[in-house]
């Protein structure tokens, strides 16, 4: 798009966009309070990889079921209800989680979370009602920023309460507290967005493989489908990955990990809120995915090549009695079972940092344009009244991608060594922006 295409994209109605970014915000809070912590819960009460492994991959796999029919069900009944319904379950889960007294229950509490907890999709239906084709990606974009700001206030809220307490049961009850407040800005200050005038009338509700079936066999949205797929599969590999990553060659224990994720969040954020709207605009939803893809694929590499030089105060010594001397905390723990291999106390320096920190940048500009193009692409391929169904399939198909990464690229840093998963990742990235450019080239861009 050209600069007069740019100005005269429609502006956001603030008023109404500002409830959305409150509660999606503030839920997302709630959220990345436990994240952090997770496989914690699972290891307290025993448990080995694999369980653990299950205990990460029950949220995202029941939400492969859970999100489209919460989407569909969005569609005919309105939006408010089904945010106060997910919110409500979502709140009920981190309270089950707080009270959990074994692995059968923290298992379930998410469950729980997933089959229900449609709160960002049914989000993200909302903004798309209130806003149309010239500013739909700006305004996903601003779901992304609060998606940001969550992921950097909600891991410390997290260290705090367990430097507090060192209670697993503070964090899952301060998530609720979190989870209650959303429900309560949804209540009083979230205006319906879908009208019943709007709303569709006699569709299939209830998830089945035909439902996503039908939806990938259309050629533009099931590209789109796809796309979202296999993109979420390698980033979220990269990322449930990273910092695992980043104690076997920098040698960086929490802190250090803490000010990367502070430094991908902020980039989010400031992607989002800032840039995302006016490059939209001038590039076009395509072009921008595009963009998104390459930018990524390059991140991925060169977090592959990183150096295996640890940061200058690093002493393997100390990292490995800090990991596992006593054995007496979770995460110590979980670190001895994974039989994680430390850098040497040799070629120490900021050359690894100074390389991961330039990797960074491009994985998190990436990740800040891909999934509100690719969603406000999928908008434009179906009726305005099928938006919670659209996105709900993308975002079930998001968290489908979530539940395999984590075991299959977690398998391959075992087998083939830490910059396997990383190294595939950008090549197969580098394959998706290669092969979607000329698909996309084939096809004009609907309008």
């Amino acid at each position: 798009m050209t600069e007069v295409a740019a100005s005269a994209a429609t502006p956001l109605d603030r008023r109404r966009v500002l409830p959305i970014f409150i509660l999606v915000f503030v839920d997302i809070l709630g959220l990345t309070v436990i994240l952090p912590l997770l496989h914690l819960y699972a290891a307290a009460f025993g448990a080995d990889p694999l369980r653990i492994a299950l205990a990460v991959a029950a949220f995202p796999l029941a939400q492969l079921i859970g999100v489209p029919v919460m989407g569909a069900l969005s569609d005919r009944h309105g939006r408010k209800p089904l945010l106060l319904i997910s919110q409500a379950t979502t709140c009920i889960s981190f309270v089950l989680l707080g009270l959990a007294t074994s692995l059968e229950l923290v298992i379930l509490s998410r469950l729980v979370d997933g089959l229900f907890g449609a709160n960002l999709s049914t989000a993200q239906a909302a903004l798309s009602d209130i806003t149309d084709e010239t500013n739909r990606t700006r305004g996903l974009g601003i779901i992304g920023a609060a998606f940001g700001l969550g992921f950097i206030f909600g891991p410390v809220i997290a260290l705090i309460s367990l430097e507090l307490t060192n209670s697993l049961a503070v964090p899952a009850f301060t998530a609720a507290i979190y989870s209650f407040v959303s429900i309560l800005v949804t209540a009083f200050l979230f205006k319906e967005t879908h009208p019943p005038a709007q709303r569709g009338r006699g569709e299939r509700l209830w998830f089945s493989p035909f439902m996503l079936l039908g939806a990938m066999l259309k050629p533009a949205l099931g590209l789109l489908l796809l796309l979202m797929f296999a993109q979420q599969f390698i980033f979220f590999g990269y990322e449930s990955l990273l910092g695992l990553f980043t104690l076997t060659r920098l040698g960086l224990l929490g802190r250090g990990n803490a000010v990367l994720f502070l430094l991908i969040g902020v980039i989010l954020v400031t992607v989002q809120l800032r840039y995302i709207g006016r490059w939209s605009a001038r590039l076009g939803d395509r072009r921008l995915a595009t963009l998104a893809m390459g930018l990524l694929s390059l991140g991925l590499i060169l977090t592959a090549t990183t150096p295996k030089s640890p940061h200058p105060l690093y002493l393997r010594e100390m990292v490995a009695r800090e990991l596992l001397g006593a054995r007496q905390s979770a995460t110590e723990v979980l670190v001895g079972d994974l039989g994680i291999d430390l850098p040497a106390n040799e070629n120490r320096g900021l050359s690894g940092v100074l390389w991961m920190a330039v990797a960074i940048a491009p994985v998190s500009i990436g990740a800040g344009l891909i999934r509100p193009a690719l969603n406000s692409l999928i908008t434009q391929t179906v009726a305005a009244g099928e938006y919670g169904r659209a996105l709900g399939l993308s975002a079930g198909l998001v968290s489908a991608a979530n539940a395999c990464a984590p075991l299959i690229a977690g398998w391959i840093f075992q087998r083939a060594g830490s910059s396997a998963p990383f190294l595939l990742g950008g090549l197969l990235m580098t394959a998706l922006c290669l092969a979607s450019t000329l698909l996309w080239r084939a096809r004009p861009a609907a309008h």
